[in-house]
Parts: structure tokens; sequence; C-alpha cells
């Protein structure tokens, strides 16, 4: 309700959210959401311990978090690797490949690092607490963009994508005050 409200007010249109949640409840829409997350931990010999436990992020470029997941298109899967700031849930860079080759996640940090210079640390997986952001911004994605416009191709999909993750770096997040990531990240930068 409160990201609705948010877009509302982008419009220049001021709404309570119990006037929001009445006029959703009137035309029967309801929310999509994620089912029960069945993912299990990998190999116990692979997990390694979480370095940036009580580390405090305080700036932009302190921690990077990356990550891949799948995008379902008509006839498969596609890979979408994103590296996203920590402090200011802002994707620094992203790409759409259709395979999980490791040259295409070093992309990705290469156009980081060209476009807003260098992250002090870079992080993936083992559900560390730097990748529960970059987790909800798949989540994000896939229940806002992906699965509500299915694609044919790679091609629209990254046409697609190109501009969700734009509008994601420019809209309000309750997280962060209620601002967006570009605000936070290039106030602080």
């Amino acid at each position: 309700m409160l990201r609705i409200q948010d877009h509302l007010l982008t419009l220049q249109i001021s709404a309570n959210v119990k006037r929001i949640r009445r006029l959703l409840r009137l035309m029967g829409l309801m929310a999509i959401f994620p089912k029960r997350n069945l993912s299990k931990l990998g190999l116990a010999k692979y997990i390694r311990p979480y370095l940036l436990r009580g580390l405090l992020i305080d700036r932009p470029n302190q921690v990077w978090a990356i990550d891949i997941t799948y995008i379902p298109v008509a006839k498969g899967f596609l890979y979408l690797t994103a590296a996203m700031d920590v402090y200011s849930r802002y994707v620094v860079a992203w790409d759409l490949h259709n395979s999980l080759d490791a040259t295409h996640v070093l992309n990705v940090l290469k156009k980081a690092v060209s476009t807003h210079g260098h992250s002090e640390i870079i992080n993936s997986d083992q559900g560390s607490q730097s990748k529960i952001f970059i987790e909800r911004f798949w989540r994000t994605i896939k229940y806002d963009y992906v699965y509500l416009h299915p694609m044919n191709d790679g091609r629209e999909m990254y046409t697609g994508l190109r501009w969700y993750i734009d509008h994601y770096n420019h809209r309000a997040h309750q997280g962060i005050g209620r601002i967006s990531p570009i605000e936070l990240y290039k106030k602080s930068a």
C-alpha cells in the first residue's frame, strides 16, 4: 500500500493508505506475493563464514552485492546479473545473458567500476546480510515486472528490464526513508 501511495504522490495525487486499500478491495485487486522459499543451503564444505557481520554500512560504494537470477522467457530462461550498492539499494550495473558463464559476472563488475568507481567490498552468495537486498530486488523485479509482462525473447526482455531497473532506481523505497536509491547514492557519494 505504501508503494502505491508513493507512486500516487509522484503523480501529485494525495491518498490515504486506508482509502487505497478500500478502493483496491472494491476493484477486486489482490497482491501477488511470493510463495514459501524452498531454497536449501549448499554443501557445508563450500559455506564460508560471513565476514561482514557487525559491519556498519554507512556510505555508498562501501559494499556492493552481486548475484545472478533466472528470468523466464517464452522458450526457456535467461540469466540476469546485477550489482547493487547495499547502502542506497542503487543498482550500479546489470546485464542479461543466455548462459551462466563467469565472464558475464566479470563484465557486470567492470561496467559498475567504469561507471561508478570501485567498491571497498564486493559480496555475493551464502545468504549474507548484504545479499538480502539483492534478493529483495529479484523478488521485486519478478513480481512487479517479469511475471506481469511475459516476453518472447531476450531482446524484448532486455529492453523491458532496462526500463524497469531505471524505474526501480528512481522510485521511492520504504527501507531507505521513502527516497529513491539514485537520490541517496548521489547525495552521499
